[in-house]
């Protein structure tokens, strides 16, 4: 039987460790039959080469930090096939967008941010679609941070909103050369980006207590949604942030005895 992403050719941007939900993106993909480009930023080289050869559909490893053109350009230009998958899995805000109160966040701080968790979606886009003959899916990783308030996420929950947006926007402007553009909005995992976050372990455990499915989910269930938006059987998906959450989304107020 053939697997569901044969003859496919998945970037993935965002590996950064073994607990990245971009290296589970991209070890799904692989068993399901695509084969694998990485980007990745020079500071996660080390952990990228040891892990990179694992995969059994691997391409290519290459440096590519989005926001610098350099990288960006000589990037892509290496290319030499169709890519059909793309995964954003990009965010990062200075340490002291998290600290003190929101009020206090400076311009660099925002500007940063912004830039690199949801501008950097519309440049590696810009430099995908000539290569996506083919049409394809582009795929972001979001959080509930980015629709509602969640406590310590601060800058970054408004970056969220803005690549979500973006989600929305690129979708209208890619859909006529058939690529089609969405956001996962996965729970709380911990990962190495997460640790950044104070109290990130007690909200893992509210997660898990208040959710509907009464637990939290996994990198390996982000991927499987990831993998089948990626596929075929996701072609009239676009524009849509699709929450992988156990539920937690849906609920105002949970049982409170």
């Amino acid at each position: 039987m053939a697997n569901r992403l044969d003859g496919k050719t998945a970037v993935v941007f965002g590996v950064a460790s073994d607990t990245s939900i971009a290296w589970a993106i991209a070890q799904e993909l692989a068993a399901q039959g695509a084969k694998i480009i990485l980007g990745y930023q020079f500071r996660y080289h080390s952990r990228v080469k040891d892990l990179a050869p694992t995969l059994p559909n691997l391409v290519a490893y290459t440096r590519c930090d989005i926001m610098k053109d350099d990288e960006a350009q000589a990037f892509f230009g290496g290319l030499k096939t169709p890519i059909d998958i793309v995964v954003h899995a990009i965010a990062f805000a200075p340490a002291t967008a998290f600290q003190g109160r929101l009020v206090d966040t400076t311009q660099d701080d925002f500007s940063l941010a912004l830039q690199v968790s949801a501008h950097s979606l519309t440049k590696i886009m810009k430099h995908s679609a000539p290569l996506m003959t083919n049409g394809g899916s582009a795929i972001a990783l979001t959080y509930l941070g980015g629709q509602r308030v969640c406590t310590n996420y601060k800058l970054m929950g408004v970056a969220k909103a803005a690549l979500e947006a973006y989600v929305r926007e690129l979708a209208m402007d890619l859909g006529p050369q058939k690529i089609r553009v969405n956001a996962i909005s996965a729970g709380p995992i911990k990962t190495l980006a997460a640790s950044g976050i104070s109290d990130f372990d007690l909200m893992l455990d509210y997660n898990k207590s208040v959710a509907p499915l009464r637990d939290n989910v996994t990198q390996q269930d982000v991927a499987k949604c990831a993998a089948f938006l990626g596929s075929d059987d996701a072609k009239m998906i676009t524009g849509q942030t699709i929450f992988v959450d156990a539920g937690y989304s849906i609920v105002g107020v949970p049982p409170l005895a």
